[in-house]
């Protein structure tokens, strides 16, 4: 599951662009109606086509959730509040206006949160009637956007009012999103809070960006900080409900166990015991490089921390300097002045609370610090040089993400560790599931071109495969499910799969119980063949003339002047009908009751004609024919001359 945020100046017609999309007003409070402007967070979905260049057809649509962020000014900690979790960027600019303060500001809250992909919006195109402005403004725009995160990004002109531009904007959106590995599955989910609300007979609702893991129906919470604990009632997704929330998903839990009055933004839900608050972090620090700003922070300087949804103020302990200058970078102790619950490698924003201003953000290196460090330390210094290139387990990982399913020997090659390192560590993971063999793996990893898949990487596949059925089985409700190879085309994306590969993911989901086996199919669990009220009158009617005339039922052709050719079909899946050539059918009960009787025949006789058969069931010769073709074909009977006999 993906999420995309909107970003920029105020007025530039991000919540208008994201209604024309979606057709969903993210601008929900009364005050953002009255005063045409989006002062909190809004949210949406919608569904992107396929990357140009995966297969699956133009229907194979991925939903993704959209967090609307405001761009006002004296609204930008609530922007905050909003865009650390997402995947890719909707960065919106106003034809007629060109780049202004917010659109640097928040270019340098996406650069500073590390967003690695994203689209531009040229937005209020219908508004240009000068020649050539709109090729001065795209010029400005890729200078702006030179040496950030989005340098390179597409820039689509897109006119929210006439709809011109919004097809390619999707589509640029989704090949941005195919550049961006799946969400990692640690197996332990947190959701930082934005929202917290109630609903009539369910009661206390929160909302947030799952990472890290996932949630159940029925877990046991724990919501931090306040050490509350909670249990899961149900969760949704774009309002839909689901029973696993993944990581990365736009999830809305319902909770019993605690009251709307005890949580708020900034919270983090997680399971009991997983994450610690903190008011001591350890972080890698740097500043914005800035036309408005130049000063630099000094040791012991206020500033306002923002991490996930949490804001909390804090004062800054540098370790490696007297002074970072804006534009350099830094090792940061960060004292802040109410606990929040973090993890290492979380991004955060600092910004001075007065004249408010960004001027920095960084990654959280160690959350939880044995204590204050003392200044200039080298020891100190080179065991946070140590912890920012990160775990042995997530560089392989990273590496993994990028090509997965992928062999393990490409993985060590792409995460630069030494072999020793390497072979030890895949190891250790392989043998606590944290990655997963497709197939036969054996030592050394390191050379191993058998291919895995990490725990998360597979979680997200299996979801995937859950979702295209599950949209499939809509479209096709008179389906017993999908065939292998259509399945293997919609999930495998721009990867080739060979057979025996899907074979092993396929054979893992249905062990699991994401799929089950309908025949030569592949289907959702739970899955029927059910009619609508009006297919099932004709249904009735149907099968009441197959009844009257046993024998000699209606015809393929009268039967399709009576059904439709998907009914007539689900029929057959069904073993209601039984087909015995072109034009004949018969009820699955008159066909065994006749089957049974020409076996008794034999045995009595030696021996049975097809004129025999005629006027032992009152049919015609047509029937009587076909019958005993599906018999020799079944290798129950077999014909000798003008007779069968039993084999």
């Amino acid at each position: 599951m993906r999420v995309i945020g909107t970003a920029g100046h105020v007025d530039h017609g991000k919540s208008t662009l994201v209604l024309a999309m979606t057709g969903i007003d993210p601008d929900r409070l009364r005050e953002e109606k009255e005063r045409e402007m989006t002062i909190d967070l809004g949210f949406a979905w919608l569904a992107l086509p396929p990357p140009q260049g995966a297969e699956g057809s133009a229907q194979d649509k991925e939903m993704v959730g959209v967090i609307d962020v405001p761009g006002h000014i004296d609204f930008i900690k609530n922007m905050l509040a909003g865009v650390g979790g997402i995947d890719a960027a909707l960065f919106v600019v106003a034809a007629d206006e060109g780049v202004m303060p917010q659109t640097r500001e928040h270019l340098a809250i996406l650069d500073l949160l590390q967003i690695q992909a994203g689209v531009v919006a040229l937005t209020k195109t219908d508004m240009i009637t000068e020649e050539g402005w709109l090729d001065l403004v795209q010029a400005d725009l890729a200078e702006t956007l030179r040496g950030t995160q989005l340098e390179g990004a597409a820039i689509v002109p897109v006119s929210a009012r006439t709809g011109a531009g919004l097809a390619q904007l999707r589509q640029a959106l989704a090949d941005a999103l195919a550049t961006v590995p799946p969400r990692r599955d640690k197996g332990a989910p947190r959701l930082p809070i934005d929202r917290v609300f109630t609903i009539a007979g369910f009661g206390t609702v929160v909302t947030g960006t799952l990472s890290d893991g996932q949630f159940k129906a029925g877990d046991e919470v724990e919501v931090l900080p306040g050490d509350l604990r909670a249990r899961i009632r149900g969760m949704q997704t774009h309002k839909k409900a689901v029973e696993a929330g993944l990581p990365g998903s736009r999830l809305a839990i319902n909770l019993s166990g605690v009251k709307p009055e005890e949580l708020k933004r900034g919270q983090v839900v997680a399971r009991p015991g997983a994450l610690r608050t903190s008011t001591l972090v350890d972080v890698r620090l740097r500043l914005t490089r800035s036309d408005e700003w130049q000063a630099g922070i000094e040791h012991s300087d206020q500033v306002d921390f923002f991490s996930g949804a949490s804001e909390v103020p804090a004062r800054v302990r540098l370790l490696d300097a007297e002074q970072i200058r804006a534009g350099e970078s830094g090792w940061a102790q960060l004292a802040l002045e109410a606990p929040v619950a973090l993890a290492p490698g979380d991004r955060f924003i600092v910004r001075r609370p007065s004249p408010s201003m960004t001027v920095g953000g960084g990654v959280v290196v160690n959350p939880h610090p044995a204590r204050r460090w003392r200044r200039f330390q080298p020891d100190v210094l080179a065991q946070l040089e140590t912890l920012a290139r990160g775990t042995p387990e997530d560089l392989l990982l990273h590496a993994l993400s990028r090509i997965e399913p992928g062999p393990l020997k490409e993985a060590a090659e792409r995460s630069g560790l030494d072999a020793a390192t390497a072979e030890q560590t895949l190891a250790a993971m392989v043998a606590g599931g944290e990655i997963l063999p497709l197939g036969a793996l054996q030592a050394p990893y390191t050379k191993s071109v058998a291919p895995v898949i990490s725990l998360g990487g597979w979680h997200t596949l299996a979801a995937r495969m859950a979702e295209v059925l599950s949209d499939y089985h809509a479209q096709y409700p008179l389906r017993p499910g999908m065939g292998r190879e259509e399945l293997k085309g919609r999930v495998q994306g721009r990867q080739k799969w060979p057979p025996k590969l899907f074979n092993e993911l396929a054979a893992r989901a249905l062990a699991e119980g994401y799929l089950v086996e309908s025949g030569d199919f592949l289907a959702r669990p739970g899955h029927r063949i059910t009619f609508t009220p009006q297919q099932q009158t004709r249904v009735d009617a149907l099968l009441a003339a197959f009844r009257r005339q046993p024998a000699t039922p209606p015809s393929m052709a009268d039967s399709l002047a009576m059904v439709d050719a998907d009914v007539l079909s689900a029929l057959m899946r069904q073993g209601t009908l039984v087909r015995l050539s072109e034009d004949v059918l018969l009820l699955r009960e008159t066909y065994d009751a006749m089957v049974a009787g020409i076996v008794d025949f034999i045995k009595a006789n030696g021996s049975m004609t097809v004129a025999q058969v005629r006027d032992q069931f009152g049919t015609s010769r047509k029937y009587a024919l076909a019958l005993m073709e599906r018999l020799d074909e079944l290798k129950i009977t077999k014909r000798v001359g003008d007779e069968r006999v039993l084999r």
